[in-house]
C-alpha cells in the first residue's frame, strides 16, 4: 500500500469521524434542548399547581423602565434585579369610598324590637310603688337571617252569572281566566321553578342538594322532577326569550365570544367521556342593552359561531382560537389578556432565574397597554381613538420590534417562544381595536360572562342529556343577560315565568319586548334589592 493510498485511507477516517463527533454534538445539543424544555414544562406545571393561580400583577423590585425598552436601552444590569415579587403592574386595592351603612341597607325591611319588663316586674323593689316608662335606649342593629319556607296554595276560578239572563232563558256566565300553569299537570309553579334555577346556575347548587334541601322543607321532590321543571320550562316559555335577545345582540357593532368545555353523558353517536362545549356571545362593554347568550354544541367547529352570528357584521373579540376565522365579514379583535398570559406562564419557577427577564419584558409592555386603556375609560369612543393612537401606538410599535428580535433567540418549544409566535401570529387582530374607540384590547368581558358557567360546572360537573345542556345554556342566558343590567336574577327568572305562559308569543314574539331586562317596568319590579 503506498503512502497516498495510507493518506486517503486516514483521511477518510478522520472525515467519518468528524461527522460522527458532529452528528453526537447534534444528538446532545438536542438532548440538551430537550431536557431544558421538560425541566421547564416541571417548573410550569409545579406553578400551576401550587403557586398563584391569579393573574393580577403588581411591582417588582427594581422593576424594568418600559421607556428604557422602547428606546432600545435595556441593557444585561436587568438580570441583576431583585426579583422578589414577579409581579410588575401596580395593583390597587379595593377602596370603601362612599360606603356607608345606610346605603347597603337601603330597601331591606326593617323591624324595630322592644325588650321591656314584663307588667308583674314594673314594680319599685323598695316601696312597691309601679313603675313608668321614661324613654329607651339604642342597643344595636342585627341582620335576622329568615329560612325559607314553603306553601301549597290552591287555585279556583269564580264564576258569576246574570240572574235576569237565566230567568229570560239566556245562560250568561263569566269565568275569570286565571294564570297560566308554567307546567301543564304539574304543582310547579313560577316561584318554585325559578328557586331551583336560581340556586343551580347562581348559587351553583347541584339538584341531588336541592333534593335534600326540599326534603328538609318537608316535601318529597326527585332530583328528576327538578330537572324536568328546568327542561320544560325552558324549552316552552325561556327559549323563546333568548331567541328574542339573540336577535337583539345581533342589532349591536361590537360583541365578544368564548367557549368552554362541558360533558354530556348521553348524545347521540358519542361516548360520555366525549368532550362537548358551551359557548358565550355577548354585547360590547359600551352597550346600552348588555345581552349575554349562551349556546350549546357536541363540538368547537367555528360553524358554530358561524351559524349562530349569520350575517352579522361588526366586531368580534376572541382568544386566538382559529375556528372563529370560519365568520366571514366580521372585523376580528384578539385578546391581549390571552398574550400576557402567555408570557406570565413563559415566567420561570425560580424568578431570580436571569432566563426570567424576557418574560418579564413582555409582560411589561402588555401591561404598559393595560394601564393607558384604564386612564381611557372614561373618554368618548372618539376621544379614546385618537389617544391610543397617541399613546399606545409607539407601545405597540415597540413590542412588535422587540418581538421580532428576540424570536431568533428563544427555543421554538418553549414558553418563551411560544408567547412570541403565539403574539406574531395574531399581529393583525391585536392591532384591530385601535380602529374604534368602542373595541376592547381584551377578550376579558366574555370570560367574566362565561366564568359563572365554569364555577357551576365544578360542582354537577355535567349533563345528563342533551336537552339538559341546552336548558342550561337558555338559562344561563336570561341569568347572565340579568346581571348585567342590574337586575335581580331569582326575582326575573320569576316573573318571566308567570307572565310569558299567558302571552301569545306564538303569533307575536314582540309581545316579549315589554319583558326585556332593561325595560322600565322591569326594571322597577326586578333591580337588585328593589
Amino acid at each position: 500500500m503506498t503512502a497516498a493510498t495510507n493518506d486517503t485511507v486516514l483521511l477518510n477516517i478522520i472525515r467519518q469521524q468528524s461527522e460522527t463527533i458532529a452528528a453526537l454534538q447534534k444528538s446532545l445539543d438536542q438532548m440538551n434542548e430537550e431536557s431544558k424544555l421538560l425541566r421547564e414544562q416541571i417548573d410550569y406545571l409545579t406553578k400551576k399547581l401550587f403557586g398563584r393561580k391569579s393573574e393580577k400583577t403588581g411591582v417588582i423590585s427594581g422593576q424594568i423602565v418600559l421607556e428604557e425598552v422602547v428606546f432600545g436601552q435595556f441593557n444585561e444590569a436587568e438580570e441583576h434585579m431583585d426579583p422578589g415579587e414577579v409581579e410588575i403592574l401596580i395593583t390597587k386595592k379595593p377602596s370603601r369610598k362612599g360606603y356607608s351603612r345606610e346605603k347597603a341597607m337601603a330597601g331591606i325591611p326593617e323591624e324595630d324590637r322592644f325588650y321591656r319588663l314584663a307588667e308583674e316586674e314594673c314594680v319599685c323593689e323598695f316601696d312597691g310603688d309601679h313603675l313608668h316608662s321614661i324613654g329607651k335606649k339604642y342597643m344595636r342593629t342585627e341582620i335576622e337571617y329568615q329560612p325559607a319556607t314553603m306553601k301549597l296554595v290552591h287555585l279556583y276560578q269564580e264564576s258569576r252569572e246574570c240572574r235576569t239572563c237565566r230567568s229570560q232563558g239566556r245562560d250568561y256566565i263569566v269565568t275569570i281566566k286565571g294564570p297560566a300553569p308554567v307546567l301543564p299537570h304539574s304543582m310547579a309553579s313560577a316561584s318554585s321553578v325559578a328557586w331551583t334555577m336560581y340556586q343551580k346556575y347562581v348559587n351553583h347548587v347541584p339538584l341531588y342538594r336541592q333534593e335534600k334541601d326540599w326534603k328538609n322543607l318537608g316535601l318529597e321532590l326527585k332530583r328528576s322532577t327538578l330537572s324536568n321543571w328546568i327542561i320544560k320550562t325552558s324549552e316552552a316559555w325561556l327559549a323563546p326569550m333568548v331567541d328574542r335577545l339573540r336577535e337583539k345582540l345581533l342589532e349591536q357593532n361590537y360583541l365578544h365570544a368564548d367557549e368552554t368545555t362541558l360533558q354530556v353523558l348521553k348524545e347521540a353517536g358519542r361516548t360520555a367521556q366525549s368532550k362537548s362545549y358551551m359557548w358565550v356571545f355577548a354585547t360590547g362593554e359600551t352597550s346600552q342593552a348588555p345581552i349575554r347568550i349562551f349556546r350549546y354544541h357536541a363540538g368547537r367547529n367555528g360553524k358554530v359561531a358561524a351559524d349562530f352570528l349569520g350575517d352579522y357584521k361588526g366586531y368580534l373579540h376572541t382568544d386566538g382560537y382559529s375556528g372563529y376565522g370560519k365568520v366571514k365579514g366580521i372585523s376580528r379583535c384578539a385578546c391581549w389578556s390571552h398574550v400576557r398570559r402567555y408570557f406570565v406562564d413563559a415566567l420561570p419557577k425560580d424568578s431570580k432565574n436571569p432566563q426570567s427577564t424576557l418574560p418579564k419584558i413582555g409582560i411589561a409592555y402588555c401591561n404598559k397597554l393595560f394601564d393607558i386603556e384604564s386612564d381611557l375609560k372614561t373618554l368618548s369612543p372618539e376621544d379614546r381613538k385618537t389617544k391610543r393612537l397617541e399613546l399606545e401606538l409607539p407601545v405597540l410599535e415597540a413590542f412588535w420590534s422587540w418581538v421580532e428580535n428576540t424570536l431568533p433567540k428563544a427555543l421554538a418549544k418553549s414558553k418563551l417562544g411560544k408567547a412570541l409566535q403565539y403574539a406574531l401570529n395574531h399581529k393583525d387582530w391585536l392591532m384591530t381595536y385601535l380602529e374604534d374607540g368602542n373595541c376592547a384590547i381584551s377578550n376579558n368581558l366574555a370570560e367574566n360572562s362565561i366564568r359563572p358557567f365554569t364555577v357551576g360546572r365544578k360542582n354537577w360537573l355535567f349533563s345528563a342529556s342533551t336537552a339538559g345542556a341546552d336548558a342550561s345554556a337558555v338559562v344561563f342566558s336570561i341569568v347572565e343577560t340579568a346581571k348585567a343590567n342590574g337586575l335581580n336574577p331569582h326575582k326575573y327568572l320569576e316573573y318571566l315565568l308567570r307572565e310569558i305562559p299567558s302571552m301569545e308569543i306564538v303569533k307575536d314574539k314582540e309581545e316579549l319586548d315589554s319583558l326585556l331586562p332593561w325595560d322600565p317596568t322591569i326594571q322597577a319590579a326586578c333591580a337588585v334589592r328593589n
